[in-house]
Formats: C-alpha cells, structure tokens, sequence
C-alpha cells in the first residue's frame, strides 16, 4: 500500500491551522504542524500529539525550514491574523508575509509539492466595490496602522503568482473573510470572541463605532471545507472563502447577547483607523469552481462557540 501523502501546515497551532490539521489528518494525510507559538497554542493540537500520522515542530517559518523525506502539499497559514496581534507584532507579520512565504515556497520547490496560501479579505482594504470580487484589486492604505498585514498577504500573493509562473510550483490562494469558531483566543481582540467574552462574563459589550459597520462571518468548519477543496482543485487564481450572509457589528453584539443570555450592555468606542466600513465575499468562484458553500448557520455555528467559550472561561 502506497504511503499516506504528506502536508506541511504552517501556523498548525493557530485557530485555523489547527483545524485544517484535523481536516487532513481525517482525510488520511500524514501532517507536520510548524509554529512558534507567537500567536499559536499548543492545546490546539494537543489532541493529536498522540497520533503517529502527526508531528508538531516548533519552529518559526522566517528561517530556513528542513522537512524530511517526501512532501506533497504545503499550506501556508503562518501569520498573526488578529488586529490586537499584528499591531503589536507589526515587523514579525510583515516577515512571516515576505521571508516566511518565501521559504515555505522554496520548499514547495525544492519538494514539488503543491503550495497553498492562506490570504485574506484585508487585500481589499477599505473595499470601494461592494461584494467583493476576486477581480478587485482593492482599496489599503500602505502606511496605516493595518497596512503590515494587508500589504504583507498582498505581497505574499505577489510571490505565490511569481513562484507559479517562474518556478512551475502548483499554487492554490484562498482569500478568507471573517471566520469564527472553537479554539479561537478569548482575548482574540476581534468582534465575535470580544462579544461573546464580555456577554458570558456579564460586561459591557464594546462596539466600535456606530455599529453600522458590516461583516460577513463563516464558521470554521465550512471554511476549512472549502480550504480542503480548492486544494484539491487545479485552481490558481485567488478564490474567496467565506459566508456572504452580511451582518452590522451592532445586529451581531444584539444577538450573541441574546444566545449567550446576558444581561450586558452595549457601549459604543472610537472606530479604529481604516477600519473597513463593509465586507460580504461573493463567492460566485468558490460556488462555480470548487461546488462550495457555507451550510452552518450564524445560530448553530455562534451556539458551538458558545459552548466553548463557556468550557475556557470557566
């Protein structure tokens, strides 16, 4: 029997990685998880560390990165994602978007094995076009406050696209908007681990701005599902992953409230600087191309995270 194909997941210990690790694990692949734990926790993958097709390495993806023997697919998801993170580790996000997808392409080079970047909705910036098409190249101020991240994934599908077209590698983009589910950090700093934290604890919920401001959020499990597809697809042009079902921040606080039964109020603060007023993926491609589409409802999937929030808060 011919061996089990091998993945290499970079950020394996994030919220994300580490479900794309149980994805591929499920699936039959052997999985090598490479992280240095900035923004990654080992409890993510705790439940694998004893599964013989599973191997951790800590490691920080910046810096030459040895695998042995064989590999055939390389998912790129290294990177702190949260505002809270890259505006405190701006030189580390803009390094594991340029260095850090630089070798991991290398050694989809180096191995031929297909090459998956995780990118991001954020290369639409402050979006002018409303959904977001993968044909829009986007609205980001380069020397705001979030311009490390934006620019750094912008830059990291630059090298993804000049890798494909020089080197031959096999490429995959995914340009995910908001996801949210189990194993996200409680002091995440985005909206829906804020919301729920403050709801459960019984504090006030903080809404930035108006509340006016829009988001589109997918829960996990669909996410990775269409992540899982697009791999498997002879795509190579960026393909949004995410649920178009469009919500306010303000709608959002109101019903985790409500699900959460919390006697918490709202209190308004100051907008952050390009902070996006609207973001709703079409996911005309992602339908068309890989036969996707979300299936997890805002209800079950808040309901699930929840739950866990619950279980790490205590």
């Amino acid at each position: 029997m011919a061996s089990a194909p091998h993945a290499v997941v970079t950020g394996g210990a994030g919220f994300l990685g580490s479900h794309l690790c149980d994805r591929l694990l499920a699936e039959g692949y052997r999985v090598t998880a490479i992280d240095n734990l900035i923004t990654g926790d080992v409890r993510n993958i705790s439940h694998l560390l004893g599964n013989e097709r599973f191997k951790f390495l800590k490691h920080d993806v910046t810096e030459y990165t040895f695998i042995d023997g064989p590999v055939d697919a390389i998912l790129h998801f290294a990177s702190p994602a949260s505002p809270i993170d890259y505006l405190k580790l701006p030189i580390q996000t803009l390094k594991v978007g340029s260095l850090g997808t630089h070798k991991a392409l290398g050694l989809a080079k180096a191995k031929n094995a297909r090459f998956l970047l995780a990118s991001t909705s954020e290369v639409y910036g402050d979006p002018l076009e409303h959904p977001q098409t993968e044909t829009y190249w986007g609205n980001v101020n380069p020397v705001g406050s979030r311009g490390v991240y934006d620019e750094a994934k912008r830059f990291a599908e630059a090298m993804v696209m000049a890798y494909h077209r020089y080197h031959g590698v096999e490429t995959r983009i995914v340009r995910i908007f908001n996801t949210y589910g189990p194993r996200m950090r409680v002091h995440d700093g985005r909206a829906i681990p804020a919301f729920i934290s403050q709801s459960l604890r019984g504090e006030d919920v903080t809404v930035f701005g108006e509340g006016s401001q829009t988001r589109s959020v997918c829960y996990v499990d669909d996410l990775i599902d269409g992540i899982y597809r697009l791999l498997n697809s002879s795509e190579v042009d960026p393909v949004n992953i995410g649920n178009p079902d469009e919500i306010t921040m303000d709608e959002l606080a109101r019903e985790i409230i409500q699900l959460t039964g919390s006697s918490s109020r709202i209190v308004h603060k100051a907008l952050p600087e390009d902070d996006p007023k609207v973001r709703q993926p079409d996911i005309t491609r992602a339908r068309t191309i890989l036969g996707w589409s979300p299936r997890v409802n805002r209800k079950e999937g808040l309901v699930k995270t929840i739950e866990y929030f619950r279980s790490v808060i205590g």
